[in-house]
């Protein structure tokens, strides 16, 4: 049977099942978008941009298609550049009398010219007043608009999981087009994404939705439209949107200063697992274990160390890295901030003085530069737990930037389940430094059977730490 039939027979059975009373009676209890749309629409904005594209192509003659010196030509012969206008397409949203358009800076990114069209027609050369790529935030204003249509901001922290949603936007081209679903899931965090907590949707959202509004049943905007998870390029079930309280305060910084300040520690951090927070004598896996401190960083200069985990900033709870990287972000530089540290099996407050997030990280290029190299000394063999290491040279601890550590030559048995992988540098025990390979070797020896030792690994520049089973059979 063919499958439309197959769901109007279904459709029907149904209705037959339930009678024609209980049927009305669920169809009344869906949910009813036309007002929201009717009342709110007007302030959802298509966005078009244009841009200069300048590139190199080589001169190849004509009518060598199919040529076999043809790729020659193409790699080898003189070239010369050309220009062409490039143009995108996306949504945005008036927050402001004054002509104020919020949307996704990837939207107008790089754009010569801006145009924004309301549901009226009317079109507007925009300008931008400043954009936050971390965010993907942009703020644009239009002039001698006259009386505008402005949306109602909510309050995304109110959002249920659950809760009926409603994007409006311009996918593929098409203006004011209306898609519906539930909130799936909030807090979300996406690679490489960490300074917003996603609100995860089901409601159809696809290219050219981008910056347009999430509606809440009350017609407030509680999102902006941002990204899908996709493997065909179109939409597949799940959407993601910036929470309106983090696009609102950075549209504010944009307006009063052109920019987003954002406060920074030094520290780099990875998520506890339930095997650390046992090793560390952590009651519960929550909290930011801090893998390395920045020479200098105001971190360093409070006494953060690595092996301190972090479960509050100011009061607030951290269950994760991401969560930690947002809460100091959202720091004034140069505002004292409270941290609540786990340490040596007790927890104690330390005040941190936040510094400023530039754009660009200089210590990626010292970390680079120090990676650990093979080592030759003879291994040192720790065979209860799958290990085989050897001390490092006085050149190879140098350009590691330790006092001391072991190379990982081999890794099998519980060390490789614990994901210790050779070439893996070790560098510590929990929060201390590790002096000599018979100090591993004793603090392996003496755990007690069935319980973890927290080892501080240096792997590719990086710090982390690795709950290692002690005692459990191989």
């Amino acid at each position: 049977m063919p499958i439309k039939k197959l769901i109007v027979t279904a459709v029907l059975a149904s209705t037959v099942a339930l009678g024609p009373q209980m049927a009305t009676a669920a169809v009344a209890n869906l949910p009813d978008f036309t007002q929201l749309v009717q009342d709110e629409g007007r302030a959802v904005v298509n966005i078009s941009t244009k841009q200069t594209v300048r590139e190199s192509v080589a001169e190849v003659p004509d009518g060598m298609a199919g040529d076999p010196f043809f790729e020659f030509f193409r790699r080898f012969a003189p070239r010369q550049q050309r220009e062409f206008q490039a143009t995108s397409l996306g949504s945005g949203f008036l927050i402001s009398k004054e002509g104020y358009v919020l949307t996704n800076s990837h939207v107008v990114a790089k754009a010569d010219e801006i145009t924004v069209t309301l549901t009226d027609k009317r079109e507007f050369k925009a300008k931008l007043i400043g954009s936050d790529a971390r965010t993907d935030v942009a703020l644009l204003k239009i002039d001698g608009a006259g009386d505008l249509p402005v949306i109602k901001v909510g309050d995304d922290k109110a959002l249920k999981v659950g809760e009926w949603v409603v994007a409006i936007g311009s996918p593929f081209g098409f203006d004011n087009s209306v898609t519906a679903g539930i909130v799936s899931a909030k807090g979300r965090q996406l690679p490489d994404e960490n300074y917003v907590p996603f609100i995860q949707t089901d409601a159809a959202v696809n290219p050219g939705n981008s910056g347009g509004p999430l509606f809440n049943m009350n017609g407030e905007v509680v999102g902006i439209n941002s990204q899908i998870y996709s493997r065909s390029g179109g939409f597949m079930g799940i959407s993601f949107a910036i929470p309106i309280d983090v696009a609102m305060n950075v549209a504010d910084q944009l307006k009063t200063k052109g920019k987003v300040s954002r406060g920074r520690i030094g520290v780099t951090t990875q998520e506890v697992s339930k095997a650390l927070a046992s090793s560390f004598g952590l009651p519960r896996a929550n909290g930011a274990l801090v893998t390395n401190v920045e020479h200098g960083a105001p971190a360093d200069k409070a006494g953060l160390k690595p092996g301190d985990i972090l479960l509050k900033v100011d009061g607030q709870a951290i269950q994760s890295g991401g969560d930690l990287q947002r809460a100091i972000g959202a720091i004034s530089p140069g505002k004292p901030v409270t941290l609540e540290v786990w340490r040596n099996r007790a927890s104690r407050n330390i005040t941190v003085v936040a510094a400023e997030l530039k754009d660009s990280d200089p210590h990626v290029a010292e970390r680079e530069a120090n990676k650990p190299k093979a080592a030759e000394p003879a291994a040192q063999a720790m065979s209860q737990v799958g290990l085989v290491v050897s001390e490092l040279s006085a050149q190879q601890l140098h350009q590691a930037g330790v006092p001391f550590g072991l190379l990982v030559q081999r890794a099998n048995q519980a060390a490789q389940r614990a994901g210790i992988l050779a070439g893996d540098v070790i560098v510590g025990i929990g929060s201390q430094q590790l002096a000599s390979a018979k100090q591993l070797f004793n603090e392996i020896n003496s755990a007690k059977k069935g319980s973890s030792v927290a080892l501080q690994v240096l792997r590719q520049g990086a710090t982390l730490f690795v709950a290692l089973p002690v005692g459990e059979s191989t």
